[in-house]
This record gives structure tokens, C-alpha cells and sequence, in this order.
């Protein structure tokens, strides 16, 4: 009358089935998220790059004006009061002050998180000019008025990374 219980050890074939088919469901749910995310965080840190260097041009181009205007450079016919490379932005310029003697706008020049660069090349951007159209893809060559990302992908809204 008494049943005699048995101790079970280990699991069942459709028990391991059940927890494996499980598992994979929410992996294939996590990986699409963290590969968004991924994405997401890239873009915020090329809108912030593009920002960062957009800010230290214009910084640039205000400094200029007021030197210009308080007359602590020589005048140059033709020269609009932008840098002449993204790079002079991080060596600093001559504005005709004693103290100091070269400003400096930015430390480094920030990477384009999807075009970087390989190596200890400098980072890559696709640079427009005073004189150039707002949507030229070629440099002039006379100054740096604006810059903008060389990938050619989509955001996640749907823009191109090159019309930011």
C-alpha cells in the first residue's frame, strides 16, 4: 500500500528541449536590441563630434571677427575668417594677442564613429568651404566653414549621415 519513492536525478530529454528553445527565443530578442543600441550610441557620438567641431569653427570665426575688428591683424583681402584646416583648430592660431600667443579651439580632432580612421591616420571628414554650395560633396580648399560625415549609410530616422 505504501509506494516507495524514488529520488530522480537529472532532467529530461523535453525539459532540456523546452529550456533550450527557451533561451534561444530570448536571445534572438536581445541581439536585435543591443545591436540597435550599439548603433544609437554611434550616432549620438557623431552628432556630439560634429557639434564639438561646428562650435570650435565658429569660435574660431568670432575670434577672428574681433581681432580683425580691433585691429590686431593685418588685413587679408579675400579671406573670409574661417580656418584653413580642421588641424589649426588643434595647433591654434595668431590673433595678435600678447597673451597667449596662439589660440587653440580644440585638443584632437574627434572621429567620425562610422568612417574612423585605421591606424594613426587622422580622423576623416568631409570638409565644405565658405565659398562652396551647402550641399557641395568637393572642397574648395580656401577655409573649413563646415564639416560632415563620409559614410554613406542611414540613421535610424531614415537621414543620411552625410546631410547632418
Amino acid at each position: 500500500m505504501f509506494a516507495i519513492l524514488t529520488a530522480r536525478r537529472g532532467v529530461t530529454l523535453v525539459e532540456l528541449v523546452v529550456t533550450i528553445s527557451i533561451l534561444a527565443v530570448l536571445a534572438s530578442v536581445v541581439m536585435p536590441l543591443t545591436q540597435m543600441t550599439a548603433r544609437r550610441t554611434r550616432e549620438l557620438e557623431l552628432r556630439r563630434n560634429l557639434r564639438t567641431i561646428r562650435t570650435a569653427i565658429d569660435e574660431f570665426k568670432k575670434r577672428y571677427d574681433k581681432s580683425a575688428d580691433e585691429k590686431k591683424l593685418p588685413l587679408v583681402v579675400n579671406k573670409s575668417g574661417y580656418p584653413t584646416t580642421l588641424q589649426e583648430l588643434v595647433d591654434g592660431y595668431d590673433f595678435g594677442e600678447v597673451n597667449p600667443p596662439k589660440r587653440k579651439f580644440l585638443r584632437r580632432i574627434p572621429s567620425d564613429p562610422f568612417n574612423s580612421p585605421k591606424g594613426k591616420e587622422e580622423p576623416k571628414w568631409g570638409l565644405r568651404s565658405y565659398n562652396d554650395k551647402p550641399d557641395s560633396s568637393s572642397w574648395g580648399g580656401e577655409d573649413v566653414y563646415d564639416v560632415y560625415s563620409l559614410s554613406a549609410g542611414t540613421a535610424i530616422d531614415g537621414t543620411k549621415y552625410k546631410e547632418w
